[in-house]
């Protein structure tokens, strides 16, 4: 059966990865399956509505909803999936996709397929908490912890967010100041302080929190569900940023907020070993998204240079023009290479290994992704020109998707940060590898 005109891939140069035409050997025959599947789905529920979201700041409840309805916010978790948990709610496949065989594969497709809208604020509204908020709680958290909080956020019914950053503290999460005493009886963690540029906060019941259980540094991290929509102590409101308008990012504040003490995570003092395994799921996720936006604005400015015309031809036909994209889509395509390669390590090593090798690696994806995104973004609106500096109109989409830049290269670690990050990391491995026994090298 041939695949409809909205599903099927489209011919403009860099609008699709490569696999959509060409041979790859990562996707199996059940992968391209599902990726119909899915675009099929984003073309019926989602897509068409993106720009209208955007512009206005939030996303409908009715397509939370739905998602749930479909289990297409479960791609947001961890691979592999938490089956266990995922068959005893019921919820058994994503579009077909049985849940014991999803793998990330699965999940860079899903992430390809909603990111074609190019704006990334109505996504940021509806998953932070299945990507960020809710898979801590799967790794670290008691049985008690999980059966307390899994069945309802499995299913939707309670929506969560990930609380990391504060006012003085960003990508320096070791600083963070939101303190958790515990309460004379013994009963209650009493949080106070700040949180700032929680994506999806507003919108939340629970928010997976860092706070400071001890004294100063990384050692006095710990990580409680903190209440938030409606609880007493929690003052929360939007705060407008560049981009990503409709994913409601929200400024916290906890005043005197009393929360069960059988509500931390795991231990006292192991908070940042629990947040920095969660921030390398996060950076992955959003460099599988923002590769797909710079592929949606190059491609968008290639299809314009094909029909705009200046100086008697097409912009196309101008070889500055061809230059400039060119350049951008080589950095494009070794990205999208770099994504799936990523991909299949993560799928064949175990999370030991993975969590070993591949958090400094994992970060200069995220910063690299940001970069590529940047660079297309910028050579979209050079060749819309006016149109592309202009809110509405012709140029109406690759200004917002110039826009949302830097909500991919500051949010879950800033560039700077996450480059030196990487190669930290990369020599802290060679340097422990050296003190190996020889057989073991």
């Amino acid at each position: 059966m041939a695949p409809s005109p909205n599903t099927a891939p489209s011919t403009i140069p860099f609008a699709e990865p490569s696999y959509l035409h060409l041979p790859s050997p990562y996707f199996k025959p059940t992968h391209l399956a599902f990726q119909q599947r899915c675009r099929a789905w984003m073309e019926e529920h989602f897509l068409p509505h993106v720009l209208e979201w955007e512009n206005l700041e939030t996303v409908p409840e009715y397509v939370f909803d739905l998602y749930n309805k479909h289990n297409m916010l479960l791609p947001n978790l961890k691979s592999p999936l938490p089956v266990k948990w995922l068959h005893k709610l019921g919820l058994n496949d994503i579009l077909g996709v049985p849940v014991e065989e999803w793998d990330y594969l699965h999940t860079a497709i899903w992430v390809d397929e909603r990111s074609r809208a190019g704006i990334s604020g109505p996504s940021s509204s509806l998953s932070p908490g299945f990507a960020y908020g809710i898979p801590p709680i799967l790794s670290f958290g008691s049985e008690a912890l999980q059966e307390k909080f899994l069945p309802d956020a499995l299913r939707g019914r309670k929506r969560f967010c990930i609380a990391i950053t504060e006012p003085h503290a960003g990508s320096d999460v070791a600083n963070i100041k939101t303190t958790a005493l515990k309460s004379k009886d013994g009963r209650f963690y009493v949080v106070n302080g700040e949180k700032k540029w929680i994506t999806n906060g507003i919108w939340s019941d629970y928010a997976t929190m860092a706070v400071r259980t001890g004294g100063a540094g990384p050692g006095g991290i710990s990580v409680l569900v903190v209440p938030l929509k409606g609880h007493e102590g929690v003052n929360m409101r939007r705060l407008q940023v560049m981009g990503q308008r409709a994913g409601g990012t929200t400024y916290i504040e906890l005043d005197d907020v009393k929360v069960p003490v059988e509500n931390l995570l795991g231990e006292e003092g192991q908070g940042m070993k629990y947040i920095m395994q969660n921030f390398n799921h996060e950076r992955l996720l959003i460099s599988m998204g923002v590769t797909r936006q710079a592929r949606v604005a190059l491609s968008t400015a290639v299809g314009y240079a094909m029909k705009r015309e200046a100086f008697g031809k097409t912009l196309m036909d101008q070889p500055v023009v061809r230059h400039r994209i060119a350049k951008a889509a080589a950095d494009l395509e070794t990205l999208q290479a770099y994504v799936y390669e990523f991909v299949y390590q993560l799928n064949n090593m175990s999370k030991e290994e993975a969590d070993e090798k591949l958090g400094g690696p994992t970060a200069l994806l995220k910063a690299k992704a940001g970069m590529v995104f940047g660079q297309c973004a910028e050579t979209a609106v050079l060749i819309f020109g006016g149109n592309g500096y202009t809110r509405t109109g012709q140029g109406e989409l690759v200004e917002k998707l110039y826009r949302d830049t830097m909500g991919s290269r500051i949010p879950g670690g800033s560039e700077d940060v996450m480059l030196d990050l990487a190669v930290r990391q990369l020599v802290k491995n060679y340097q422990k590898g050296l003190k190996k026994p020889a057989s073991k090298l």
